[in-house]
């Protein structure tokens, strides 16, 4: 089941907010809580029927795992079969077929490659109890009911695409009867954050996205300027996806008064690719350095000992996304980045202090150097996301190729393909340029594409995220009538529905 559908829009979520309140209100709290764990699977199972012995294998078994730890019975045997167990699950499911693939074409023969169907968010929910098991095996959880720890697992808002959320966070909320009441300034808030994320999926990313697939299918015939063209919109598409969906998540949550972690902080406004790192996927990030980057040493043992701990971060980030070529390159891209940028700013701090004394520079300057930070950092990410998307790394190759050695013929003709000018004409917004005759004037079909990528600069670059509006956020006449407005607009667009990209992830 999608968020952005009919029968979640109009049955799904009202019928569970209805049942999940009402029985709190009658001081049913456990069975508010199955009832809440039954829907979520409902939400999970609705894709695909054969999934949910999957998650219910899953769950058993790491609960069984999570109580011999507690009890210590061979918590640390328990916790590496616990750990393996959930990693082989994971790899089977991903990475199997991958793995036959290449030992057919590396060896040449001809092994049956299974067609494996993918569970939804496996990665996701395997990841969040792996950390739990971690956890528990240092002390740090309480066991809590097998209600708690299922509805832990299974909350619909981030069952599918995350965030990775973890037992200190959520845990406690299950269990805080304060949050068990209706509470309408909840309730606003969280619609609010939910619209505000189903429209930056249903009317930039999935607008963004139609260009973003043509042109990767055809990208061998794109010259500099429609490359370029295909290859931002994809970048825009995956940040208002993933960033929409987690908007959507969090509003979600909060309308059962539960606060899910931020997962997006503005990324592309980062000045470097470590500042990225802070505000891209933080929770995926978060779990890497809980229990990847720290146990492997950190900063710790060393300098070169750091890089190397970074470059393995990385390559399971890679590895994380997908069974891929691409990705993997993609994080060793990001991981060499990261590396070099730690390096950089190490010397620069050295040499800051060995000035007697400090200088500092202008404010205007700090500004000017911090916006080309801000711009090379964003282009080293258009350049990356190429290699994420394509199919293949000579086709990413071939896309940078051609982006990076434009002709001057192409230059000067300044011509958009009309398959990517037409998938952002809109018939809501091309009616509209029509009224005003702006369809006629030069480069006429354009000016839809135009206005998307200025409407995308300007939520991406210019304004606050949601969450940093959230807090101080009032209710108000005209705000709530524009969030109806762009409520029917998004519902109006489900016709053209479709998944969210972290899902196949």
């Amino acid at each position: 089941m999608l968020f952005n559908s009919y029968i979640f829009i109009f049955l799904f979520l009202p019928l569970t907010l209805f049942g999940y309140f009402l029985l709190n209100r009658t001081k049913h709290y456990e069975m508010a809580k199955w009832f809440l764990i039954g829907m979520s699977l409902w939400f999970y199972a609705y894709f695909n029927i054969s999934y949910l012995g999957i998650i219910l294998t899953s769950i058993a078994l790491n609960y069984f795992c999570h109580i011999l730890i507690t009890k210590h019975v061979h918590s640390k045997a328990v916790l590496t079969v616990g750990i393996l167990g959930n990693l082989a699950i994971l790899f089977y499911f991903k990475y199997f077929s991958f793995l036959i693939e290449n030992i057919n074409s590396l060896f040449h023969v001809n092994s049956m490659v299974p067609d494996i169907l993918l569970p939804l968010g496996i990665s996701f929910f395997t990841f969040q109890q792996i950390g739990f098991l971690i956890d528990a095996s240092r002390g740090s959880v309480s066991r809590p009911d097998f209600s708690d720890y299922a509805l832990f697992v299974t909350f619909f808002p981030q069952l599918i695409a995350g965030p990775i959320v973890s037992h200190e966070e959520m845990l406690p909320q299950f269990q805080d009867i304060s949050k068990k009441q209706f509470r309408f300034d909840n309730f606003y808030m969280g619609l609010r954050i939910f619209i505000l994320g189903l429209a930056k999926k249903v009317l930039l990313a999935d607008t963004f996205g139609i260009a973003a697939n043509w042109g990767f299918q055809h990208y061998a015939s794109l010259d500099a300027l429609n490359t370029f063209l295909v290859i931002l919109s994809y970048t825009f598409q995956i940040y208002l996806d993933f960033s929409g969906y987690c908007d959507m998540a969090r509003g979600l949550g909060l309308m059962f008064n539960i606060r899910i972690a931020v997962n997006f902080l503005s990324p592309y406004k980062a000045a470097n690719i470590t500042e990225f790192w802070d505000r891209w996927h933080i929770t995926l990030n978060r779990f890497f350095t809980r229990y990847l980057y720290i146990p492997l040493g950190g900063s710790r043992k060393g300098t070169l000992r750091t890089y190397v701990n970074v470059m393995i971060v990385f390559l399971c980030s890679g590895i994380w996304h997908g069974a891929g070529w691409t990705y993997l390159l993609w994080g060793v891209m990001h991981g060499i980045l990261c590396v070099l940028t730690r390096i950089r700013l190490k010397t620069k701090e050295n040499q800051k202090q060995r000035l007697s004394p400090p200088q500092e520079s202008p404010a205007w300057k700090k500004q000017f150097l911090h916006g080309i930070s801000v711009f090379v950092t964003f282009l080293f990410i258009l350049c990356t996301m190429t290699v994420f998307r394509a199919d293949t790394i000579g086709q990413a190759f071939q896309m940078l190729k051609t982006l990076l050695s434009p002709s001057g013929a192409a230059l000067q003709a300044f011509k958009v393909h009309k398959e990517i000018s037409g998938a952002f004409q809109l018939p809501e917004i091309f009616y509209v340029l029509k009224f005003f005759k702006l369809d006629t004037l030069p480069l006429g079909s354009c000016y839809c594409m135009f206005l998307f990528l200025l409407v995308a600069f300007i939520l991406i670059f210019c304004c606050k995220n949601l969450f940093e509006t959230e807090e101080s956020h009032k209710p108000h006449t005209a705000g709530t009538i524009s969030l109806a407005v762009l409520f029917v607009w998004c519902v109006l667009s489900f016709s053209g529905v479709s998944t969210f990209l972290y899902f196949n992830f």
